[in-house]
């Protein structure tokens, strides 16, 4: 059985606070007999052990030590990355996320699940633009091995939270690893981070909306921008997901909702048959019919921005534009005990077309890379990092124009032999350290470019009767 939502009706979070109490989810899922004595057992064990270490350890033990080392331990059992114990310090740290400022660096990190005693990295799955982490230049899959002197591989996430954040105005310096070989160090300084959730301008008759996370002002950010959009009697739209790694549920199925006419938007599967939901749009779509969409994704697009990307794709709303999304499509929810809590997967996301797309991501129906480097690349541009060349030159021609930025380019290439385009964005990328990043930047985003390039062609309605769904995807995968 599954239950059937409108909007209104939606649980609010694929993360953050839940308003349920823990004894209901016992309720809810209550174990059988012969689990429920097993269940019994270990928990009479633990506790046996637990007394007998306060009684007879050599030295007195802080009895919170214990209690956070066994939370611990239980989630990290599990072997799900996204379900994990959350001290009263994370506990603090997603709230002040959530109220949508603190002091930070605005990269959104994980920690890497490795095999065979590999180190653990730091993981970078998107940074937040215009913090100090995008200014720097900082990627998705980044791995961030040390802060400080310190590696990250011995840090937990705790501690990695507590070194990166701080007071505004102070510096931390990290080194990063990007690709097998290339590591470089680099100097951030912590600022208030405010979560931002959209902009938006216009190319031409064009409207070009960008998402940056899914909060609950997502959704009236979008709406006023596609009635800014409509004033501006605007014929196609594009949808930037890119490095938009995710946040509320109901946020993502409200901005779907602005494009649907009724019909599925998203299901949500649960170990419990009766606690399936199934979320459609209202009838009505903000967005008309008449209006060609296309989305942007990389590999920085996951979880909610996965939800819309799939979504649009599966109703054959949208045409998908540039890599393979990042994959995530689980549900958690955060419960709070009494200072702490903990996070954990309560369900998995399905497509329209009934597809989950976790650890699998969602492929664009046009793949457009921007120039991938060699190792041997990778080692001419440590070379060029090391230098900051590009930093110098910068400081002192900081309002470079685009023939002054190619004629740049091509003499960085002549010393360095790399591609021009990859200094190109190098260079861009440096000029935006010290300001507001613009909206969009059509001279050098080759993804952006091929999305207007089809909605200017006349090709979209061609195309878009070619486009499959991601289960029609999958089953040829299969066969």
């Amino acid at each position: 059985m599954q239950k059937q939502l409108r909007k209104k009706e939606i649980s609010p979070f694929i993360w953050g606070f839940s308003t349920v109490g823990l004894c209901a989810i016992l309720i809810l899922a209550s174990p059988s007999a012969e689990a429920q004595a097993n269940q019994d057992r270990y928990t009479s064990v633990i506790q046996q052990i637990f007394a007998f270490i306060q009684r007879h350890y050599v030295e007195e033990i802080d009895p919170k030590l214990l209690y956070e080392g066994a939370m611990k331990g239980m989630f990290e059992a599990i072997g799900d990355p996204y379900s994990v114990f959350l001290s009263e310090a994370e506990m603090t740290d997603l709230t002040d996320t959530t109220k949508g400022n603190f002091g930070g660096v605005g990269l959104y990190i994980s920690k890497q699940v490795v095999k065979d005693n590999a180190p653990s990295f730091v993981e970078v799955a998107a940074p937040i633009e215009d913090t100090p982490g995008w200014r720097a230049g900082i990627l998705p899959n980044d791995l961030i091995v040390k802060i400080g002197d310190e590696s990250t591989d011995v840090l937990t996430m705790n501690d990695v939270l507590d070194r990166l954040r701080g007071r505004p105005g102070t510096k931390v310096n990290i080194t990063v690893r990007r690709g097998k070989t290339l590591e470089f160090p680099v100097d951030l300084e912590r600022a208030i981070i405010e979560v931002p959730t959209a902009k938006h301008a216009m190319i031409e008759d064009i409207g070009y909306l960008k998402l940056i996370t899914f909060t609950p002002m997502t959704a009236q950010r979008a709406r006023d921008a596609i009635a800014e959009f409509k004033d501006k009697n605007y014929k196609a739209l594009i949808l930037d997901l890119r490095n938009n790694y995710g946040g509320l549920l109901n946020a993502a199925v409200d901005v779907c909702d602005m494009f649907l006419d009724g019909g599925v938007i998203v299901s949500t599967k649960s170990r419990l048959p009766g606690e399936n939901i199934v979320y459609n749009a209202q009838k009505g779509a903000l967005v008309s019919p008449n209006i060609p969409v296309i989305t942007l994704i990389n590999q920085g697009s996951a979880s909610a921005s996965e939800i819309v990307s799939g979504s649009l794709k599966d109703r054959g709303r949208s045409y998908l534009i540039g890599e393979k999304s990042y994959g995530k499509g689980s549900v958690q929810q955060v419960f709070p005990l009494v200072n702490d809590g903990f996070k954990i997967t309560v369900a998995r996301y399905y497509t329209p077309s009934d597809v989950n797309i976790d650890k699998i991501g969602i492929p664009p129906d046009k793949e457009v890379k921007f120039p991938e480097f060699t190792e041997e690349d990778a080692k001419k541009l440590q070379k060029l990092l090391e230098s900051n060349e590009i930093r110098d030159y910068i400081e002192t021609h900081a309002a470079l124009n685009n023939n002054e930025i190619t004629a740049f380019a091509e003499a960085l290439n002549e010393k360095y032999e790399l591609d021009t385009t990859l200094l190109k964005r190098l260079i861009r990328d440096e000029q935006n350290r010290t300001k507001i990043a613009p909206i969009f930047d059509l001279e050098y985003d080759i993804q952006l470019q091929e999305a207007v390039k089809i909605l200017k062609d006349g090709s979209y309605s061609q195309i878009m009767r070619e486009t499959k769904t991601l289960k029609q995807l999958q089953n040829e995968a299969a066969d």
